[in-house]
């Protein structure tokens, strides 16, 4: 794996060196597109999300997308490096993106080099890379949902030490709004909207849900912010305060806001549903390929493109987690090339299993 790695690696720092924060990855986009250009790939684009199909493409063959995606957050004030002049030492690839996502894409692109001319697979591949992911914005995997809806399966680019994240939790931001009403706070006037407040804060503190996942556990609910009051000396009217809420695949959005609004004071609205909780169901094929080829199961309580994908995914790529969003991010150079290994042993992997079920 030693040349796909190098090529993987050349094309990492090439990415590096843009600016591709989410929602302007015009630089980053182009890089890629020039990496399949120069590969003799044809691609289409959509805004700045770029994809490719393998040379034998046919309609009458499932899907497999492989996608990560291309923007970055912007790098913290702690950084010692520039974060966009890709470093290599003693190992490791320094630079902004390199372990969030780039290592993932560059090795799933690697991997898609070997595939692509390969004229008898039993299944199509797409390489996607994505744009906005870190915003979960809609101009990036969400707008392409006429493409990701017909495959058959995703295998989604995200440091996990290359473990299989087959659950991942989902994410609803409740504002809450108490109504009281205002008085003068030396006299026996009003009706506090902070005191009616305790319920919910209590509620939000304490309330477990019933259900529970075997990989991400309980529900998890988090009071962050909270405002109310004008004046020292007014009772306040009203009391707004802010619930993240990480989600799980046993309950949908509705459901726990049916849950919740009877016990609290407040009015409660989502401000999205569309960040969704997902899991591959026990009996989906993917969970005999992990077992062959040993690799761990897990739950992730980070987000990623899973949340806005219709189809059974899973999340997995070089890289740890821990490293993401932090100064002086770094990828080690061996772990883009153990994910290109494992990625190439899935993909056989697939082509085995899809030639055995054409053949049933």
């Amino acid at each position: 794996m030693e040349k796909e790695t190098n090529i993987a690696t050349q094309l990492l720092k090439q990415l590096i060196a843009q600016t591709s924060f989410s929602k302007t990855e015009e630089n980053a986009a182009a890089v890629f597109r020039n990496f399949l250009t120069k590969n003799a790939i044809p691609f289409q684009t959509q805004l700045n999300n770029t994809w490719a199909t393998n040379k034998f493409y046919d309609k009458s063959k499932p899907t497999i997308l492989l996608n990560s995606h291309i923007d970055t957050v912007k790098p913290n004030p702690n950084w010692t490096l520039n974060p966009f002049e890709p470093q290599e030492i003693d190992g490791k690839i320094y630079g902004l993106g390199s372990n969030d996502a780039g290592g993932s894409l560059v090795a799933l692109s690697s991997t898609f080099l070997h595939f692509y001319a390969l004229e008898n697979l039993s299944f199509n591949i797409i390489l996607l890379a994505s744009a906005e992911e870190e915003i979960s914005g809609k101009n990036g995997i969400e707008s392409l949902s006429s493409i990701t809806d017909n495959c058959e399966f995703a295998i989604i680019g995200e440091p996990t030490e290359m473990a299989a994240a087959v659950s991942e939790r989902g994410l609803m931001v409740l504002d809450g709004k108490i109504i009281g009403k205002a008085g003068h706070a030396a006299r026996e006037e009003g009706i506090n909207a902070i005191y009616l407040a305790q319920k919910d804060i209590h509620f939000f503190e304490t309330f477990e849900f019933e259900k529970t996942n075997p990989f991400l556990g309980k529900i998890k609910m988090s009071l962050t912010q909270i405002n109310s009051g004008t004046h020292h000396n007014v009772v306040p009217s009203l009391c707004e305060y802010v619930v993240d809420i990480r989600m799980i695949p046993e309950y949908n959005f509705e459901e726990i806001i049916d849950l919740i609004q009877p016990q609290i004071n407040g009015k409660i609205v989502a401000r999205s549903m569309r960040l969704k909780p997902s899991i591959l169901p026990t009996d989906h094929y993917f969970h005999s390929i992990l077992s062959q080829l040993n690799i761990k199961s897990f739950g992730s309580s980070t987000l990623s493109d899973q949340a806005l994908l219709n189809i059974a995914s899973v999340k997995i790529g070089p890289g740890k987690s821990e490293r993401s969003h932090s100064a002086d991010e770094f990828i080690y150079k061996n772990e883009i090339g153990e994910g290109i290994e494992i990625y190439t042993k899935i993909l056989h992997q697939l082509n085995q299993y899809f030639e055995q079920k054409a053949t049933i």
